[in-house]
C-alpha cells in the first residue's frame, strides 16, 4: 500500500469537497477499522513522527557569531598589524578584548536559552486512534496520515484531519486563525473549490483543541505537512532584520577606523617627506597613534551595558534571547499586538443586560467572581446599584444562564481555568456573580446549538417545575415566539441588538417557556409555544485593565500601540475604544488590505491604528509596509499565526506561557508572565541601556582620540613623544578594566519615559556630540603636550614629565566622566546618584599610584616616582579644566533647551 493516492484527478479537488469514500480512497485506508498496525508502521518509517523539530543553533556557531560585526573586523586587523610589528603586549590585550566580548555575548544568548527551555510545556500528548478495528491510546506523535482518530471534548487535535462524523462537535482555532470563539464543526462535504482555512468546517488542525461533542476524523497531514507545519517552516524563510544599535554601531566603527588608517597613511606620508622622525620611529608612532586613537573597548563595553540589560529585565518577566534586542526596543515607535488574551483577559464576560426594563451594567472583569463584587453591587441601571432579585425578568435570566451552561470554572495558582465554550463561561460567571454559588443544573433533556437555527435549547426540572429554557441569537427567538403567535416587541429589541452590537458586543438572548409535566423530550416543533423573552446579554472579553495603563504609558512615550487582529472589526474597534488605543479609532479590515497594492499600503498603513479580520499573511503586509515608512515595529502575539510576523518585525515579543513554541522561537523576548505591561518595563529599559551606550561611546571616543593626537601633535612640532607606547596601552588596559564600565551603574534619567523614540536614522552621535568629542580630545591632548613641554624645559627629565602627562590623561579622563555622567550640572543632587562610579575611580587611582610607584612597574611603562605637584597635583588642575570647560558648555546646552 502507499501513503498517496495514484489517481491525479483525485489530487486537484480540495479535501473539504471529498465524500467520505473519496478520502479514505484517496489515503488508502479504510473509514471504519482504520489502517493496520502494519501498515501504520509502515508509514511511520516512512515518512517520519508527527513531531516539529525546532532548528537550533549550535553552540560553535553562536560563538563565532559574536565576531560578525565590523568593529571586531578593524579590531582584529589592529591586532594582526601590531603582531607583525613586533608589537606584542598590545596584540595581546586587543585579542583578549575581542575574545572576552566574544564570550559576553555568548554565555548571555546561552542564558536566554535556558530560560526559555525553563518555561516550555514539555508535555507529550496522547489520542485514540482505530487501527485493525481496535481503539488505541498512542502517542501523538505516532500518529501517521490515513489513521483514523477519535476526537473529544477537551483533546488536543495532534495532526490535521478531515472529519467524516461530527456530533455537536466544536474547535477552538485561535492559534492559527486568531478567533476567539470556538467553531462548529460539520462532517458533510463541502461544494467549494476555494475556501479560508477559519470556513472549512469539516477541517481540524494540529495544535487546535476540540471545546465539545465528539468526532472521528482521517488524519491529512502529520510533522511539517500540517498547517502549523507550513507557518513553522515559512518563518525560515523571513530574513532576521539587523537591530537599529547594531547598524548604527557598525557604521560608526567603519567610520572612525576608516578615518584613524587615512590619517595614519596620512601622516605616515608627511613623516617620510618631512623626515620627522627615522623611519623605525616614524612606524612606531604611526602604529602608536593607531592604537592609541582605536576605541577597543566600545564592543566590551556595549557587551556589558547589554548584558546588564537583559539581566534586569530577566528579574522583570522579560526574557531576552540577543543582547541587541534589549536596546532595540527602547528604539521602538510603533508596537503591533494581538487583542485577545494579550490586550484582553480571554474571558468572556457579560458586561450589559437587557430587559424590557432597561439596560443594565454588570460590574466586574473576567471569571473572578469575587474581586469587590458583593450581593448588591454586581448590577448597575443608570450608574445606581440594583438588588437583582427584585427585578423579575432579570431574576429569570440569571436562572436561565445558570441552568443553560455546560462550563465549568476553577482556580489553579490563582488562575481560572475555563472547560467549556467561552459564551458558556461568561454565562456560568454571570451566575456566579450574582448568586454567589456555582449553577446546579437539573437536565431532562437537550438539543445542542445548531448553526442552521441558531440557538440551543434545554429541558430542566426548575424547582419542580419543567420549564424549557432557551438561548440563541435575538432574531432566531423573535422568529420563533412570533411563529406561535406570541407577541414581540420587535423595535425594542432590534433597537438594544444594534446599541449592543456597536459596542463590540456579542449577544445572547434568554428566554423561557413552559411544557406539559411528564415532558421529557425536547421536540423542535414545541420550541416557541408560550415562549417568552425574559431579555438578553451582551458579552464581551474585557480589556486588561493593565494593558489599558501600559498603553497609556507607551503613548506618553511617544510610541503609538495597534491591533491586529483575526477579529470582528465593530469588536475590535470596542475594545481600542476601551482601552484608549489612540485619540481616534480607525479599523482597517483584511480583506480590505489584500485589495491593496504595496504601494497603496505603505502609503495609507499609518492612517490606522486597527486592523481587523487578518491572516497571517496580512499581519507581515503590515509590519513590512511599516518598517518600508521607516519605523522601528515591534510585535506581540502567541499564536503559530503569529510567528512570521514576529520575525519580521524589528523586536518580536511573544507570550511565555499562552505563547506557542514556534511563537517563542521566532521572537526577540518572551513575556515569562504574558502581561503586556512588562513592554513599558522592556522599554523603558531598553532607552536606559542606550542613553548608557551612548555615553560609554561619548566617553570613550574623545578620550582615546586625545592618546592618539598627543602622538599627531608632537610629530607635527617635530618633538619627542611625551607618552611611550606601552602608556598609552596602560591607558587602554587600565581604562578597559575601570573607568569605562561607569555608565553601566548609571541609573535611568528622569522623563526618560516621556521624550519621543529615537531617530534610528540619525546614528549614535548627534552634531554637537561630535564637536564635543573633537574640544575635548584637543583640550586633554593639549593640557597633555603643554605640561609636557613646561616641564621639560624647566629642566625636568623626560622620564617624569612623561610619567606626569600619564597622570594628566588618566585624570583628564576621571573628571570628564563626572562631566557626561548625567545631563544635569554637576553640582546637584545627582552627583551621587551613582556610587559605582566613585568606587570605580578610587580603584583607578590605585592601580595608578603602582604604575608610578612600584619598580617592576616602572621598568615595564617607563615612569618613575614624582612628588605629589608635579605627579598628582597638576594633572588634578588639567582634569578640573577639562571639568569646567565641559560643565560651561553644558550649561549653555540646558539654558538653550529651557528657552
Amino acid at each position: 500500500m502507499s501513503d498517496k493516492p495514484s489517481a491525479p484527478t483525485d489530487q486537484k479537488v480540495p479535501l473539504w469537497e471529498l465524500s467520505e469514500s473519496e478520502l479514505a480512497n484517496r489515503y488508502e485506508t479504510n473509514p471504519t477499522t482504520g489502517l493496520s498496525p502494519a501498515e501504520a508502521q509502515r508509514r511511520l518509517v516512512q515518512n517520519g513522527r508527527n513531531e516539529l523539530t525546532a532548528k537550533k543553533q549550535s553552540n560553535l556557531l553562536r560563538f563565532l557569531k559574536q565576531f560578525n560585526n565590523s568593529i571586531i573586523y578593524i579590531l582584529a586587523a589592529a591586532a594582526i598589524l601590531t603582531f607583525f610589528m613586533h608589537h606584542y603586549s598590545d596584540s595581546i590585550v586587543i585579542f583578549l578584548v575581542i575574545i572576552a566580548n566574544a564570550f559576553i555575548g555568548y554565555f548571555q544568548e546561552r542564558q536566554a536559552d535556558n530560560a526559555l527551555d525553563a518555561i516550555k510545556e514539555m508535555l507529550v500528548t496522547t489520542s485514540f486512534v482505530i487501527r485493525g478495528g481496535q481503539k488505541l491510546e498512542l502517542d501523538a506523535r505516532d500518529i501517521v496520515t490515513g489513521d483514523l482518530v477519535n476526537l473529544e471534548a477537551g483533546d488536543a487535535v495532534p495532526a490535521d484531519m478531515r472529519l467524516i462524523s461530527a456530533d455537536n462537535f466544536n474547535v477552538q482555532e485561535s492559534v492559527l486563525t486568531g478567533e476567539t470563539n470556538s467553531v462548529e464543526k460539520i462532517e458533510e462535504p463541502i461544494d467549494q473549490r476555494t475556501l479560508p482555512l477559519a470556513d472549512r468546517q469539516n477541517m481540524v488542525y494540529a495544535s487546535t483543541a476540540a471545546t465539545s461533542g465528539s468526532a472521528m476524523g482521517i488524519v491529512t497531514a502529520t510533522a511539517e505537512d500540517t498547517e502549523i507545519g507550513q507557518i513553522q517552516e515559512s518563518v525560515q524563510d523571513v530574513k532576521e532584520n539587523v537591530t537599529p544599535l547594531m547598524k548604527n554601531l557598525n557604521s560608526l566603527g567603519l567610520g572612525l577606523s576608516l578615518a584613524i588608517v587615512a590619517i595614519a597613511v596620512l601622516l605616515f606620508i608627511i613623516g617620510l617627506f618631512t623626515h620627522v622622525y627615522s623611519l623605525p620611529t616614524l612606524t612606531i608612532a604611526i602604529i602608536t597613534m593607531v592604537v592609541g586613537s582605536m576605541p577597543e573597548g566600545l564592543p566590551a563595553s556595549t557587551s556589558v551595558v547589554l548584558a546588564m540589560g537583559t539581566s534586569r529585565m530577566t528579574q522583570q518577566n522579560v526574557i531576552v534571547k540577543s543582547l541587541p534586542a534589549v536596546e532595540t526596543l527602547g528604539a521602538v515607535d510603533i508596537v503591533n499586538t494581538d487583542k485577545t488574551g494579550t490586550l484582553t483577559k480571554n474571558e468572556m464576560t457579560v458586561t450589559k443586560i437587557v430587559t424590557t426594563g432597561g439596560t443594565y451594567d454588570v460590574t466586574g472583569v473576567g471569571y473572578d467572581s469575587h474581586g469587590g463584587i458583593d450581593f448588591n453591587g454586581s448590577l448597575l441601571l443608570n450608574g445606581e446599584p440594583v438588588n437583582w432579585v427584585k427585578e423579575p425578568d432579570i431574576a429569570e435570566i440569571v436562572n436561565i444562564a445558570g441552568q443553560t451552561t455546560d462550563a465549568e470554572l476553577h482556580e489553579e495558582d490563582g488562575k481560572w481555568i475555563l472547560t467549556g465554550e467561552p459564551t458558556d463561561g461568561a454565562l456560568t460567571t454571570l451566575f456566579r456573580k450574582m448568586a454567589g454559588q456555582d449553577p446546579e443544573v437539573h437536565e431532562i433533556d437537550s438539543l445542542p446549538f445548531d448553526s442552521a437555527f441558531r440557538y440551543s435549547a434545554r429541558l430542566v426540572d426548575d424547582h419542580g417545575q419543567t420549564r424549557l429554557l432557551v438561548k440563541g441569537a435575538p432574531m432566531a427567538l423573535m422568529d420563533l415566539a412570533e411563529k406561535h403567535g406570541m407577541t414581540v416587541d420587535s423595535d425594542y429589541w432590534i433597537e438594544s441588538t444594534s446599541k449592543l452590537a456597536k459596542q463590540g458586543l456579542r449577544i445572547v438572548a434568554l428566554a423561557a417557556q413552559p411544557v406539559p409535566e411528564g415532558t421529557d423530550t425536547i421536540e423542535p416543533d414545541m420550541i416557541g409555544d408560550n415562549l417568552t423573552i425574559f431579555g438578553m446579554v451582551g458579552i464581551i472579553d474585557p480589556p486588561r485593565e493593565e494593558a489599558s495603563r501600559a498603553i497609556d504609558d507607551l503613548r506618553r512615550a511617544g510610541i503609538q500601540v495597534k491591533m491586529i487582529t483575526g477579529d470582528n472589526p465593530d469588536t475590535a474597534g470596542a475594545i481600542a475604544k476601551q482601552l484608549h488605543l489612540a485619540s481616534e479609532i480607525k479599523v482597517v479590515t483584511g480583506p480590505e488590505i489584500d485589495a491593496m497594492g504595496d504601494a497603496e499600503l505603505k502609503a495609507h498603513v499609518d492612517d490606522y491604528n486597527v486592523f481587523a479580520r487578518t491572516t497571517p499573511a496580512n499581519k507581515l503586509q503590515i509590519i513590512q509596509a511599516q518598517q518600508a515608512n521607516g519605523h522601528v515595529v515591534s510585535m506581540t502575539g502567541d499564536g503559530v499565526n503569529d510567528a512570521p510576523s514576529l520575525k519580521q518585525a524589528d523586536i518580536g515579543v511573544s507570550m511565555g506561557i499562552k505563547g506557542t513554541e514556534v511563537a517563542k522561537e521566532s521572537a526577540n523576548m518572551v513575556l515569562a508572565d504574558d502581561n503586556f505591561a512588562d513592554i513599558v518595563s522592556a522599554v523603558r529599559e531598553g532607552r536606559h541601556v542606550f542613553d548608557n551606550i551612548r555615553k560609554t561611546i561619548r566617553f570613550l571616543l574623545p578620550t582615546s582620540f586625545a592618546e592618539g593626537l598627543i602622538v599627531v601633535i608632537s610629530m607635527i612640532l617635530g618633538q619627542e613623544l611625551p607618552l611611550y607606547p606601552t602608556q598609552l596601552l596602560w591607558i587602554n588596559m587600565v581604562s578597559a578594566l575601570t573607568i569605562q564600565f561607569a555608565f553601566i551603574f548609571e541609573p535611568p534619567e528622569a522623563g526618560i519615559m516621556s521624550r519621543p523614540p529615537r531617530n534610528v536614522q540619525e546614528g549614535i552621535l548627534k552634531r554637537s556630540d561630535i564637536i564635543e568629542i573633537f574640544y575635548v580630545s584637543l583640550l586633554i591632548s593639549g593640557l597633555g603636550i603643554l605640561a609636557y613641554d613646561l616641564l621639560t624645559g624647566a629642566g625636568l627629565s623626560n622620564v617624569m614629565a612623561s610619567t606626569m602627562t600619564l597622570n594628566i590623561v588618566i585624570f583628564g579622563k576621571i573628571f570628564y566622566l563626572f562631566n557626561l555622567r548625567s545631563p544635569y550640572p554637576v553640582v546637584s543632587k545627582h552627583f551621587f546618584e551613582n556610587r559605582m562610579a566613585f568606587i570605580i575611580v578610587g580603584l583607578l587611582i590605585v592601580l595608578q599610584i603602582g604604575i608610578i610607584y612600584l619598580p617592576f612597574m616602572q621598568e615595564i611603562f617607563h615612569t618613575a616616582s614624582i612628588n605629589f605637584w608635579y605627579g598628582w597635583g597638576i594633572p588634578t588642575l588639567a582634569g578640573f579644566v577639562v571639568l569646567v570647560v565641559t560643565e560651561c558648555v553644558k550649561l549653555i546646552h540646558i539654558r538653550r533647551a529651557l528657552r
